[in-house]
């Protein structure tokens, strides 16, 4: 009962953003069914979906009737549980529980529509000044001491928590994009964090039907603790291969190696154009203060981010331009920093995938090999053969996977993560990974 009621007022921020329309929709439908549970009869749930745009708010409330719908459609029998009194037929129930899952949402431009809330999810941009702000302002005018699950990917979780003044309210709760999708979580507490808040993450977890890694409050955490370091691993290289061919081929072949020769779902440099180049930089710029002996900075980033080159979404979900020019979520282009403009993927590609050579023969692409239950055997021969036939583009790979293991060891032994099991299971969770990083592929 406890549980229920602390989620019988939620507010989530950003909830027109990528990350918040995602946590909006997973707890649109959390508390639906605790609204559905006779034992919770006397409570009222209730969403308070906050964004600055209202036009956002307006996408994001026709986004979550679509999903709803879909959800409906895909299992109408789950559906119907939820109204055992009705016959009507599978599309007058769906349109039912559709409306009834909308009526719980309240869309609103004015932060003060959580004043009231007892759980406030925070997925605003990443920057802890407007975090600590936002939190601040509820927290000072609540009479409710709300609890805050906040979606940071990179800021510790006791400098928001000091800052904004919370006393123990608050955690790390991050999802992973998109959160309807994604089966991770990241979750990050301090020595301050409420015992019951932490029971309370739990169960939503469960049932949300997430997989939880707990990671301490290290700047990064462990997701961007390798997914920073690994980029900038991948940086470095094409600055060193640069004086053996042009950048742009330097640029293509180093992301092929990260996803082809690695057997990872897409190029280290296609994954930066995924997440932004700017929200990169930006993780990187949070992350650095906390790293001794560590510079967190990249001067082809911040050229391109400079340039106007950021890469991220459009509204619709369609990759923006980054790293590589992108139609239909095909690569078609790649970006040329010495002249600043795009050019055409196809020479550069047949000349680069010439120079590092052919994979090896074993090798098989990434979506068949996370399917074969066999995999660790496969990829074991894949990786002894790719020890043997001795190329620039085998070379290259070895040296990124022996790298990539160095930074999941590093994150254990810098204690952000409790053990090498969990770095590999963020990987493989959270980054779709095809076997962790941590591994005997690469010793």
């Amino acid at each position: 009962m406890e549980y229920a009621s602390k989620l019988s007022n939620v507010s989530i921020l950003g909830a027109a953003g990528k990350m918040g329309s995602g946590i909006l929709l997973l707890m649109a439908q959390e508390l639906f069914d605790l609204s559905r549970q006779p034992e919770h009869s006397r409570l009222e749930f209730r969403i308070n979906a906050i964004d600055v745009s209202e036009e956002g708010l307006n996408a994001v409330m026709r986004y979550v009737e679509k999903q709803i719908r879909k959800a409906g459609e895909r299992k109408p029998e789950n559906i119907r549980k939820h109204f055992p009194e009705s016959d009507g037929n599978d599309e007058e129930v769906i349109s039912r529980y559709t409306s009834e899952v909308l009526a719980l949402i309240n869309p609103v431009t004015e932060l003060k529509a959580a004043y009231d809330s007892t759980i406030v999810f925070e997925a605003a941009s990443e920057n802890k000044d407007l975090k600590i702000r936002l939190l601040s302002d509820i927290n000072r005018n609540s009479d409710h001491a709300p609890w805050f699950f906040t979606n940071t990917s990179s800021i510790p979780i006791q400098y928001i928590d000091e800052k904004a003044g919370l006393d123990g309210r608050i955690l790390g709760f991050h999802f992973y994009n998109p959160p309807v999708i994604q089966k991770l979580v990241e979750l990050i507490t301090t020595e301050n964090t409420l015992k019951g808040l932490i029971e309370t993450a739990g169960i939503l977890a469960e049932k949300l039907r997430k997989v939880v890694v707990r990671s301490n409050d290290v700047a990064g955490f462990i997701g961007n603790g390798h997914f920073m370091r690994d980029a900038l691993y991948a940086f470095s290289e094409i600055e060193r291969l640069e004086n053996k061919m042009e950048f742009v081929e330097a640029m293509y072949a180093i992301n092929a190696v990260s996803q082809k020769f690695l057997i990872r779902p897409m190029g280290i440099l296609q994954l930066c154009d995924y997440v932004g180049l700017d929200v990169v930089q930006f993780i990187m710029k949070v992350m650095d203060p906390y790293m001794d002996k560590e510079d967190l900075h990249s001067p082809l980033l911040a050229m391109l981010v400079s340039l106007g080159v950021k890469g991220g979404q459009n509204p619709d979900g369609s990759q923006k331009n980054g790293f590589f020019k992108y139609e239909e979520g095909r690569i078609i282009g790649i970006y040329n920093v010495r002249i600043g403009i795009y050019v055409d993927i196809h020479p550069v590609k047949l000349k680069v995938n010439e120079y590092l050579g052919a994979l090896p023969e074993s090798c098989k692409p990434w979506k068949e090999i996370i399917k074969d239950p066999d995999k660790n055997n496969i990829l074991r021969t894949i990786f002894s053969d790719l020890r043997q036939i001795n190329t620039p583009g085998s070379d290259l790979a070895l040296k990124y996977g022996f790298n990539s293991k160095k930074i999941g060891l590093k994150l254990v032994n810098d204690k952000v993560a409790n053990n090498e099991e969990d770095v590999n299971k963020v990987l493989l969770t959270g980054f779709y990974h095809a076997y962790g990083p941590v591994n005997s592929f690469f010793d």
